[in-house]
């Protein structure tokens, strides 16, 4: 709002006017009732001072004072001391002590001898009988019609130059008829035939041995 619209607005002039009017009056009623009066008396009331007076400090000590003279402590009475009497003690005589030392006996247990090692056994190789280098047993018409089959064990004794000079059946090929006939061509054989005698410690020997012999049909 500017200047020029506030001159148009007569209520704003009434208000101002109004307020001013208001302020004459309160300050005419007091001039007259004599507020203003006892408003200049309490202002000219007499103002009370007083004065306080300065600590004083007491003054510095004075600087660089040689320190006070100390006295010396009063010297301690004397005393004796108490005296005190040290016995020694008796002295007695050393003794000596002898000892009899026995001389040690050494004993040396010796040892029996050990018994002699028992003579090791000869080296033994058994005769060998090969009936591939000899004539071979036939099945006889009985057995091969019976198809006997079966193994012989023989023993035999072979001498010095191969020969067989006893032999025995030890074990039979079965025990039918046929098979005993078995058995007696195995031992004729055996008796026909000639091997390698057996050795003791590498020299030849008469000397036993076993031979097996199977019997068995071939197609």
């Amino acid at each position: 709002m500017d200047f020029a619209q506030q001159q148009r607005n007569p209520g704003r002039h009434l208000t101002s006017i109004g307020i001013v009017l208001l302020m004459h009056l309160l300050l005419g009623y007091a001039l007259v009732s004599g507020l203003a009066r006892k408003v200049v008396e309490v202002i000219k009331q007499p103002i009370e001072t007083k004065i306080i007076e300065e600590v004083k400090k007491p003054p510095p000590p004075p600087e660089n004072l040689p320190p006070p003279p100390k006295s010396a402590p009063p010297p301690p009475s004397f005393v004796p001391p108490p005296e005190v009497v040290v016995q020694a003690p008796p002295q007695n005589a050393p003794t000596i002590t002898v000892t009899q030392v026995r001389p040690v006996e050494q004993v040396v247990r010796v040892a029996p001898p050990a018994p002699p090692a028992p003579p090791a056994p000869p080296a033994r190789v058994a005769p060998m009988l090969n009936f591939n280098a000899c004539e071979k047993p036939e099945y006889t018409t009985a057995a091969r019609r019976a198809e006997t089959q079966g193994t012989v064990v023989v023993t035999y004794t072979m001498e010095l130059d191969g020969r067989i000079t006893d032999a025995s059946v030890e074990r039979s090929s079965g025990p039918t008829r046929e098979h005993k006939q078995l058995d007696r061509a195995t031992l004729d054989a055996v008796k026909a035939c000639k091997g390698r005698p057996g050795m003791v410690d590498g020299k030849p020997e008469r000397l036993s041995g076993r031979v097996e012999y199977v019997w068995k049909l071939v197609d």
